[in-house]
C-alpha cells in the first residue's frame, strides 16, 4: 500500500504571492516586492490594509489564472507514481475557488485523477503521511510528517522542516 501524501495548492503548487502581486500592481499602478513581504505574515507589507488584499480572492478568475510553481508539474507527476496524493485545498471560503481550482488543477496537472481532489474548510480532517502546506496552522493538526513550503509569510517559522521549492521536494520525497 502506497503511503498517502497530501500538497497543499496555494503557495505550494500555485503562485498564489505572485497572483496577489500582480493583481495588486493592476489595481493601485504599484509593484510590491516579493522580498518586502519576506517574514511578514499573510496579508502585511503591503500599502493597504489587508481588507483590500482580500477582496482579491473574490474576483472571477483570481484562482484561475494564477502561475504553477516551478518544477511542480514534473515532481508531482512522480510523486503521484510513488505515493498515493491528494491535493488538498481549503477553498470553502472562496465561492468562485471551488470551480476556478478544480479548472486549474485540470490543466496544469491532467495526470491527476479528480478523485485525487479535496476542497475543505478545514484541514484539520486530513490525514496521511506527509503533509506539505506552506501555513504552519494546517501542519498543526496534521498526524504525519509536516513539511512547510518557503512562502515569503513564513519565513520566520522554525517548528516544521522546511523546504524551499519543488527541486527539494523531490529530492527528499523520491
Amino acid at each position: 500500500m502506497k503511503q498517502r501524501l497530501i500538497i497543499d495548492m496555494d503557495d505550494v503548487m500555485a503562485d498564489a504571492t505572485g497572483q496577489f502581486i500582480d493583481t495588486y500592481e493592476k489595481e493601485f499602478g504599484v509593484r510590491v516586492a516579493r522580498e518586502s513581504l519576506n517574514g511578514k505574515t499573510e496579508g502585511a507589507g503591503w500599502p493597504h490594509p489587508q481588507e483590500v488584499l482580500y477582496q482579491f480572492t473574490f474576483r472571477p478568475q483570481f484562482f484561475r489564472t494564477m502561475r504553477v510553481n516551478e518544477g511542480a508539474q514534473e515532481v508531482v507527476r512522480q510523486l503521484n507514481e510513488k505515493y498515493s496524493v491528494f491535493i488538498v485545498s481549503s477553498a470553502m471560503e472562496f465561492p468562485n475557488s471551488l470551480r476556478e481550482k478544480l479548472d486549474w488543477l485540470k490543466e496544469h496537472f491532467p495526470f491527476l485523477h479528480w478523485k485525487q481532489f479535496v476542497f475543505c474548510g478545514s484541514k484539520s480532517i486530513v490525514h496521511g503521511d506527509y503533509m506539505i502546506d506552506d501555513l504552519p496552522h494546517n501542519l498543526d493538526t496534521f498526524g504525519g510528517r509536516r513539511l512547510l513550503f518557503t512562502a515569503p509569510h513564513n519565513m520566520q517559522f522554525t517548528q516544521y522542516e522546511r523546504l524551499n521549492n519543488w527541486r527539494e521536494v523531490g529530492a527528499l520525497l523520491l
